[in-house]
């Protein structure tokens, strides 16, 4: 079996790689059948001479192995039909920018595996960039802070070249005696965590945020129950609210009402309550200033969140009173950090742990029959059509744009 890593191509530049050259060579010595390659590329954080130095060749011509791996989504035209290719899509919620992407993968009869479909028997998620995200989220959202109130001004996070470097950098200022709410407990809120953790700011429960001052700067993590509440008053437990959450309102107010800094690492459910709207925005004991949302969902559940921002220029304001965009800077207006790919800000230590992960949960199912599901689960498109699983896209692959 040949595998090989495929240059990344969409624009703007990705440096993650699916395995790192030290991943790649593990899982050639588990595999001795197994035979991977890489496409040269000229933006990948693992250079093709570290490539070549663990005994991986590097070659511009992958279209003879089995399967491709790669990271963000493949330009139509650099498709090679008849293939096995592994990438995040971004189609599954019917997506319409990718509309043509996946209508393309079906033409090639490519057999398509995304990344975020990757689940066990459970139908919960086995591999991510999550924890990254929330660890460049989080310092994002302080140095957000910082820049909004001219108190300190951090690099950018993709000026450093890993996590530890981050942390030396944030454990060098002093914040003022803030409050910050997370919210999410899964890879991405326990990644902000771990950040916030490093720098030392005390983590203080749901009454004492809620209703005490500090000193110091606090912060406290919330689970989806801390801020949703049955609209008939009963009080469950949190599958009641997985499995209903229409049944719902949002009881986040009472956070936006003391917190100054609100970073956002949860995942959102289409059909529960929005954290606040607009109008809701606007109101004169709205406190929070700085919003890092890593979960970055457009318009809503966040109705601050107006559109991605991007690496290159990852801030820009919304103003409270008319709901639309402005300068971070000017005191009322709320400082928004809402990048999409946080990961790729800290492209090796992203790929390392992504790797890790694709080698024990993924990798496997290549040579044991898939006796876990693990492929089959994956696997979105085959002989031309998508697979039962995904037979939901089937109208949105059969619209014209």
């Amino acid at each position: 079996m040949k595998i090989g890593l495929k240059k990344e191509r969409k624009n703007p530049p990705d440096k993650r790689v699916v395995l790192p050259p030290q991943v790649c060579v593990k899982a050639m010595s588990m595999y001795p059948e197994l035979q991977i390659v890489a496409e040269s590329s000229d933006i990948r954080a693992y250079t093709d001479q570290e490539y070549r130095d663990k005994g991986i060749e590097v070659t511009d011509d992958i279209s003879d192995c089995d399967v491709i791996l790669g990271v963000k989504e493949v330009p139509i035209d650099a498709l090679i039909p008849n293939k096995k290719y592994f990438f995040f899509s971004h189609t599954i919620k019917h997506q319409a920018y990718n509309r043509k992407l996946l209508q393309a993968i079906l033409k090639k009869n490519i057999e398509l595996y995304d990344h975020e479909v990757i689940t066990d028997e459970n139908h919960q998620r086995l591999i991510g960039f999550g924890y990254y995200a929330g660890v460049v989220g989080a310092y994002n959202g302080i140095r957000t802070y910082g820049l909004k109130y001219d108190l300190f001004n951090l690099p950018k996070s993709e000026s450093l070249a890993h996590k530890k470097e981050l942390i030396e950098v944030l454990q060098g200022i002093d914040l003022p005696p803030i409050k910050i709410v997370l919210t999410g407990t899964g890879r991405v809120g326990n990644g902000a965590k771990e950040m916030l953790d490093a720098m030392h700011i005390k983590q203080v429960d749901v009454q004492g945020f809620l209703e005490k001052n500090y000193q110091e700067p606090v912060y406290v993590q919330l689970d989806v129950l801390d801020y949703n509440k049955r609209k008939d008053g009963q009080v469950k437990d949190m599958f009641d609210f997985f499995d209903h959450p229409e049944e719902y309102v949002s009881d986040f107010e009472r956070f936006t009402k003391v917190a100054d800094l609100f970073i956002a690492g949860h995942f959102h459910n289409e059909a529960a309550p929005d954290f606040y709207t607009s109008s809701e925005a606007a109101q004169n004991d709205f406190k929070i200033s700085v919003v890092a949302d890593i979960s970055c969902d457009i318009g809503r559940p966040i109705a601050s969140t107006l559109r991605a921002s991007t690496i290159a220029d990852p801030i820009y304001g919304y103003d409270r009173k008319n709901a639309v965009e402005a300068d971070y800077k000017i005191k009322d207006n709320i400082a928004v950090m809402a990048v999409d790919n946080l990961p790729a800000e800290l492209p090796k230590d992203a790929s390392d742990g992504f790797g890790e992960m694709f080698l024990k949960l993924v990798i496997p199912a290549f040579f044991n029959g898939d006796k876990n599901g693990i492929l089959a689960r994956a696997r979105m498109t085959k002989n031309g059509h998508l697979t039962k699983d995904f037979a939901y896209l089937q109208d949105y692959v059969d619209q014209k744009d």
